[in-house]
């Protein structure tokens, strides 16, 4: 539907049934989603900001800033720390998606605080856009894909995490 093939496409249409069923979730995600495009934003920037998919970052720095995220918010998400002015929705989201990054779960009370504020199928559509865009971050990572030409990269990777070295090779491979 966009006309030309970059990012991750080039790897995922090799696998045409995964290209296929990939276009729709993600369709879904940018065109029919009911959560606030911003916050959207924010959890596609959140998966790239793990995988430190640089490609992805690029794309979604620029729907994130255009839908309404601060320049702060952006930068501390860059930077991999807890943004220390964000509005009360951007909160919940932040907590709760830090949260199952990091324990590949929710507590009781953080589950509840998400439910209140997105209700049941936010939280679903949250984790479907987490999931989404870490799928597409490490096709694009095990891929290397290129970077967008001209544009600045602004994350490095964070600290060595588990089952990752030090120096892996993100780009360019074909």
């Amino acid at each position: 539907p966009r006309g030309k093939v970059e990012g991750p496409y080039w790897p995922i249409i090799r696998s045409p049934g995964l290209a296929d069923g990939l276009q729709k979730v993600g369709e879904y995600y940018r065109y029919r989603c009911p959560l606030d495009r911003k916050l959207n934003e924010m959890a596609a920037l959140m998966a790239s900001r793990l995988w430190t998919q640089q490609f992805e970052w690029d794309v979604h720095i620029l729907q994130a800033l255009d839908a309404g995220m601060t320049t702060d918010v952006a930068n501390a998400i860059a930077e991999g720390r807890r943004p220390a002015k964000m509005t009360d929705d951007e909160a919940v989201l932040y907590d709760f998606v830090t949260e199952v990054l990091a324990t590949k779960g929710a507590s009781d009370t953080t589950y509840a605080a998400t439910v209140a504020k997105f209700g049941e199928q936010g939280v679903v559509d949250i984790l479907g856009i987490v999931g989404y865009y870490a799928t597409l971050a490490m096709i694009m990572n095990v891929a290397r894909t290129p970077l967008l030409e001209g544009r600045p990269h602004p994350i490095v990777p964070l600290p060595v995490q588990l089952g990752q070295t030090e120096g892996s090779p993100t780009r360019g491979r074909k």
